[in-house]
Formats: structure tokens, C-alpha cells, sequence
């Protein structure tokens, strides 16, 4: 009996739990939303909308292979003539020739290399677009998240022009019906042009659906559409225009290279978009420093209440959300972890900047008689120049986070040979005349990583607030995407090749007069050379180098592959199109003379990093990225690039 009792219990326990499961499967689960519960409720829709900024093509990929300039790859700033990279495992940077025909190639750790060519994000951006113009929200919600999602996608195709050209436009989501035939599903690439067309005229669309104010720099606005749609336009029209002088870049079908007759309509096109953006009167240059304009630059890139600053990527102290680029650059005299240093920029770069007379002319560095010119203090051989100098890089002698930088490369004595040491901060007494610092705690030490090895550190985007240099802290300092001062350049740059060299005038001296020019440019001073100079000097550092030189049609002139002299670094600095394939440093001694006037005042040589071994090389090859082999296989429809 008792056995037959537990049997009777057994199955009643048994019936109980299957008939608990019967119901349980009538419920939906707890812990997911259906389609039509996101696409009720605004915050929801907004969510998903978070995930969708937050792949942006500046992103990081999930491998460290990835090749978009931003805070969060510092390397990638060193690939040209801008900066040198002090780190052992990157210096392979300065010691290739020849430029990867992938660059600047996605590396995926599961994966060959590939341009950006991100279909996936496209799917998701169509999707979201689907199912927001039937979402049973607001109207007002539905409209602006509608417009962010095209505002995202054309930024999507206008990252993929800029590298591979003509890819093909897809504006709907694409779904395989499993019949075993996917060529439905392929479809060729579009015309350079087209895809530039698309993205310019999606910017058009939308801009009046997206707020204009500042209260949300790292969302869509109508500035950032109209910004975005300048630069396309900018971009388009330089291509057209200088494309013919590099046929071998383009293919018959339009897929690569713009016919130069839509050159002006381009330029027209990024005008006008400048100039609305312009007349909106929502940005201005930052100007919140006017007794001193170095200091004042850079703090265009800390300051988030800055008025200059139209879309960026944002950060957020203990949100999981921070960016290193303060830790892995400081210079070691104001660390707070032994691991910066890493960015030098170059000599290239800070001889470009123009004195305040408006002429070009290097550091001195010699007298009319060949004899070292003598300074009192470190600094002194960059006054009179454009303040955006030391708000691009720190100088030796210049502070930062109240420290004063200590780079010294040694002492020179009257006959030229020099006393130096072998580490950071290292003293000798010289000859007997008591102990002097001969190297300087932030170097220069050749070939040693982690601190300058050209004399300089970079300052732009260098948060100088306390904790920002460790490990467990480090930085909110934002990543800028579009800015007033870019708008002003492109507006000038637009205008002169439109045959207004006076408008373009304007603009560029309103941007100059921010870095302590007096008399303003005219129109006969406006010339090709000029515009690619401001681009230069204003935009260092944030992303723009590569492409402006590609769509000039520049780049494989700048960049030949011959290697240049310690006299070609310094010469010809007003010239566009002067090679510049290797990278150089200014460094700092001090002048060995005890009992004269003499006696430790600085002067400086020019260096070439012993790293440094190669010249870059752009090839023809290098204007479009090629294809990864992965994307011909599964598309045949897919032309290649040239020279690929």
C-alpha cells in the first residue's frame, strides 16, 4: 500500500509540474521585449538608437588592428608625417615603405584584413528606419530618431567613399528566402558620384528634422547634418576636379574618380551647406582665452561647453566609457603612471607654422655666419609664431598640468662635440666643473620609448584635469567629429576653387585671427598652397591629413618614397606639395661655456630619429582601398579597385 501511495503522489507531482509547464509556456518571457513592446515606447526605441551611435566608423574594433585616427588610437597618428611613434611596437610605422593597399584597413582578430566595407551596420540602420515610420510613439520622437538613423547611415556610406568609392547603395533590408539562389541579394557598386549624390542629398533630407542647439553635442543636429554635408560636398568636388591628373585611379564604370564637370556643382553644394550652417548662428569660434591663445587652442578640445564643437564622440568618467589618449602621451614630468610619451610629433609639422608677420620661415637654428644661434630660454625660439603651435604640441619649456617639461639632449661645448648621458634625467659633471643635468627627464634618448624622440610631445586633446594620466581614472575628454573652424575652412576652400578668392579670404582670416594673426589675408594671398597650409596647422591631429591629401590627388607626390635630408625638412614650407616621407625632431642642448654670458643658454639641432629608416611611399594603389577577396567571392558583381 505504501508503495502504490508514493506511486499515486509521484504522478500527482508529475501532472502538477506538467500542467505548471503548460502554463508557463503560455506566458512570454520576463526577460525579452518583442518588437511591437520596443517600437511602443520612446525610451526603448532611443536604446536601440544608443547602440546604433555607438558604432560610428571612428569606433574601435574589436581588435587592435584598427586604422580610424581617434583618441582611442594614438598609433594611428604616426602612420605619416605628423608625429613620430615612440613605443618599440610601433616604430614598424617609420620602417615600411610601401603604404598596405588595404589602408586603412579593419583588422579583425577572427579575420583577414578588410576595408571598411560594414553591411551589417547598414542592415541594422534600414531596419531601424523600417520599423520607426509605423513605431507607435510621438510623432515628434519618431521623426527626430528617423532623421538621426539616415543622419548615421549617410555617414556610413560617406566613411566607405572616402576609401573604396562607388559601393552599392542599399536602403532597405535585404532577407535571404532560403530558396538556395542569392543573387537577388547581390548587387553592384554605384558610381563614386552616386554615393556621394546619396549621402549630400540624405543630408538635405533630414537636416530639418534634427534640433539646432548645443544642448547634446554627441547626437545628430542640424549642424552635423549640415556639417557632414559640407565636407561630402568638399570632398566630391576636390576628387572630380584633381582626379584627372591620376587616371590609373579610376575605373571606366565611375565606380572610383568623379567626371571634373560636376566639380563646381560639388563646390556649390559645399558652399551653400557651409554657409547655412554658418547663418544659424548656434557655433562660433572658441575664444574663451584670449590672454593667452596657445592655452586658448587647446582648450577648443577639453572645454565641453565650447560653442565651436558640433558632433562628437563623448566619454564619461566611471561610466566604463573613458578614453586614454592623456595616459598614454603625457610627458613623464607630469605623469601619474610610467607609461606615456607615446605621440612625438614632428618637426614637419611645427615648421609649418607661420610667424605672425605672415611669412614662413623655420626655427633658427644658425646664425648668417653657420654659428649656433643661442636662445636664453628653451621656449624662446618659437615666439612671434602662430599661437595654434603650442596648442598643438608642447614645446620643450612649456608646461603642462602645471609642470614645467624637462627635455635636454645635452650640453655643447665651444668646439661643437657634446656631453649627453644614457637615461632620463642622468648628470655628469662636464670637465670638471661640477654636476649638470645632461638629459633632461622627458628625454630626448634615442630609440628609448615612452618619451619624446623629436623633442616634442603632443598638446591637443591633452586633458589637463587631475587623474586623467591613470590607469584606473583617465579621460572624458571628447572626441571631436565636426567643428565651426572646419566649417570655416571648407567654406574658404569651396570659395576659392568657385573663383572667390575674397570670400575665402574672409574665412581663413577669421579662423587666423583666433591664432594671433593681425592682418588679415586678401584675396591675391589665397592659393591652393594656402589652403592646404591652414588645413594643416588648424586640423592636426584630428583625422584629416590622409584623406584631404588623397582627394587633392596629392598624396604620392608628398609622399614619393624618397628619403629627405635634414635641409628638406626645413625648406620650401609654404609648398604643398613638398615630399615629406620622413619624420624629424628638433632637439634642445644647452651651450657649455663656464664664466661667459653664454654659459647655458639653448640651442638646437635637427635630428633624425635612428628609427626611422624608410621613406613613405603612396602608390597609385593607394587613392581606393582595396577589396577584401572575401567580399569578391561572395559578390561577383563587385569590381575591383585599380592597381588592386
Amino acid at each position: 500500500m505504501k508503495k502504490l501511495a508514493y506511486i499515486l503522489i509521484g504522478g500527482a507531482l508529475c501532472w502538477s509540474a506538467c500542467k505548471s509547464d503548460a502554463d508557463f509556456l503560455q506566458h512570454s518571457p520576463s526577460n525579452i521585449l518583442t518588437d511591437d513592446q520596443v517600437w511602443a515606447h520612446s525610451d526603448l526605441v532611443l536604446s536601440v538608437l544608443a547602440d546604433l551611435y555607438d558604432r560610428y566608423p571612428d569606433y574601435n574594433t574589436q581588435s587592435n588592428n584598427a586604422t580610424a585616427q581617434s583618441l582611442e588610437n594614438w598609433a594611428e597618428f604616426a602612420n605619416f608625417d605628423e608625429a613620430f611613434p615612440s613605443e618599440a611596437g610601433q616604430y614598424y610605422r617609420v620602417q615600411n615603405a610601401n603604404l598596405d593597399y588595404f589602408y586603412p584597413q579593419l583588422g579583425y582578430s577572427n579575420g583577414p584584413y578588410s576595408t571598411y566595407w560594414d553591411y551589417n551596420y547598414l542592415r541594422d540602420l534600414n531596419l531601424f528606419i523600417s520599423k520607426d515610420s509605423s513605431a507607435t510613439i510621438g510623432q515628434g520622437d519618431r521623426t527626430r530618431y528617423m532623421a538621426e538613423a539616415r543622419f548615421l547611415r549617410a555617414a556610413v556610406y560617406f566613411e566607405e567613399a572616402k576609401r573604396v568609392g562607388g559601393v552599392p547603395i542599399i536602403t532597405a533590408p535585404m532577407t535571404y528566402d532560403y530558396s538556395g539562389d542569392p543573387t537577388y541579394l547581390q548587387h553592384p557598386r554605384n558610381k563614386e558620384s552616386e554615393v556621394y549624390d546619396f549621402v549630400i542629398s540624405e543630408l538635405e533630407a533630414i537636416k530639418d528634422s534634427l534640433p539646432n542647439d548645443l544642448n547634446d553635442r554627441s547626437r545628430a543636429s542640424k549642424g552635423a547634418a549640415l556639417a557632414m554635408e559640407c565636407r561630402a560636398a568638399l570632398y566630391a568636388g576636390s576628387i572630380a576636379k584633381f582626379g584627372a591628373t591620376k587616371a590609373a585611379a579610376m575605373l571606366p564604370g565611375g565606380e572610383t574618380g568623379i567626371p571634373a564637370s560636376m566639380a563646381d556643382g560639388y563646390y556649390q553644394k559645399a558652399l551653400k551647406a557651409a554657409q547655412e550652417l554658418i547663418g544659424l548662428n548656434t557655433y562660433s569660434l572658441y575664444t574663451k582665452k584670449s590672454d593667452d591663445l596657445s592655452d586658448n587652442f587647446a582648450s577648443v578640445f577639453t572645454d565641453k561647453s565650447s560653442p565651436e564643437t558640433i558632433f562628437a564622440k563623448d566619454y564619461k568618467l566611471k561610466s566604463g566609457k573613458v578614453e586614454g589618449w592623456t595616459l598614454s602621451n603625457s610627458p613623464r614630468t607630469s605623469q601619474e603612471e610610467q607609461q606615456g610619451g607615446r605621440l612625438n610629433p614632428s618637426l614637419n609639422l611645427v615648421a609649418i607654422f607661420e610667424k605672425l608677420d605672415n611669412t614662413f620661415a623655420p626655427p633658427a637654428i644658425t646664425n648668417t655666419d653657420g654659428t649656433p644661434k643661442l636662445y636664453d630660454k628653451p621656449q624662446d625660439i618659437f615666439a612671434g609664431r602662430d599661437a595654434r603651435l603650442e596648442g598643438t604640441v608642447i614645446v620643450p619649456g612649456a608646461s603642462f598640468k602645471g609642470f614645467t617639461t624637462d627635455i635636454l639632449a645635452g650640453w655643447v661645448r665651444p668646439d661643437g662635440s657634446i656631453v649627453s648621458g644614457t637615461k632620463f634625467g642622468d648628470t655628469k659633471d662636464i670637465d670638471g666643473k661640477g654636476e649638470r643635468e645632461v638629459v633632461g627627464v622627458d628625454g630626448p634618448l634615442d630609440g628609448i620609448e615612452l618619451a619624446t624622440q623629436t623633442g616634442f610631445f603632443i598638446r591637443k586633446y591633452m586633458d589637463p584635469s587631475v587623474g586623467s594620466g591613470r590607469i584606473g581614472t583617465q579621460s572624458e575628454v571628447w572626441w571631436i567629429r565636426f567643428r565651426y573652424a572646419e566649417v570655416l575652412l571648407n567654406a574658404a576652400e569651396a570659395a576659392f576653387e568657385l573663383g572667390q578668392p575674397a570670400v575665402a579670404a574672409d574665412y581663413l582670416s577669421q579662423v587666423r585671427a583666433r591664432a594671433g594673426f593681425k592682418t588679415p589675408l586678401t584675396a591675391a594671398d589665397v592659393t591652393f598652397d594656402r589652403i592646404v597650409h591652414e588645413r594643416k596647422v588648424e586640423l592636426a591631429f584630428e583625422g584629416h591629413e590622409f584623406y584631404d591629401m588623397k582627394r587633392w590627388r596629392i598624396a604620392d607626390v608628398v609622399w614619393n618614397g624618397q628619403k629627405m635630408t635634414a635641409t628638406d625638412v626645413v625648406s620650401d614650407l609654404s609648398n604643398a606639395k613638398r615630399i615629406n616621407t620622413q619624420v624629424y625632431g628638433l632637439w634642445p642642448y644647452r651651450y657649455f661655456s663656464p664664466g661667459t654670458a653664454n654659459d647655458g643658454k639653448w640651442l638646437y639641432k635637427v635630428v633624425k630619429p635612428s628609427r626611422v629608416t624608410e621613406a613613405h611611399n603612396f602608390r597609385m594603389g593607394n587613392y581606393y582601398s582595396a577589396i577584401s577577396q572575401d567580399i569578391l567571392n561572395n559578390n561577383p558583381k563587385i569590381v575591383k579597385n585599380p592597381n588592386q
